[in-house]
């Protein structure tokens, strides 16, 4: 989501982080590569490493990491969407490069409908 946010909104501050870090996914940055953003130098970083940030809006990507959220001040405008994971899915090349894919131009029309909603 990082890439897109940054692409629609050049200007904003875009910090990205997890409950859990585990490293940037290879299969992701193949498949963002294909849509020109290179995420390659992107990093997994921990949701405390922001918490002392003051953030207008939160963006949770799956149900875990809503459940398992710090509480952020009530000023802060907090947005969900369960995206499938696409690193889970097990099967052929062709059949994991389809779940890639699919979670990408998911994230991607969130992330469009997002920060044009930011404009209004």
């Amino acid at each position: 989501m990082h890439g897109y946010l940054k692409t629609f909104l050049p200007d904003a501050m875009i910090k990205s982080a997890g409950i859990e870090t585990h490293g940037i996914n290879p299969n992701a940055v193949i498949y963002m590569k294909e849509e020109d953003i290179d995420i390659s130098n992107h990093s997994s970083n921990h949701i405390d490493e922001y918490i002392d940030i003051s953030f207008d809006h939160i963006i949770s990507v799956c149900d875990h990491a809503k459940e398992s959220c710090p509480v952020f001040p009530a000023k802060v405008k907090q947005h969900h969407y369960n995206f499938t994971d696409p690193s889970k899915v097990e099967g052929t090349e062709k059949e994991i490069a389809t779940a890639f894919r699919i979670t990408r131009d998911q994230i991607k029309a969130f992330s469009k409908g997002f920060s044009f909603g930011l404009d209004s």
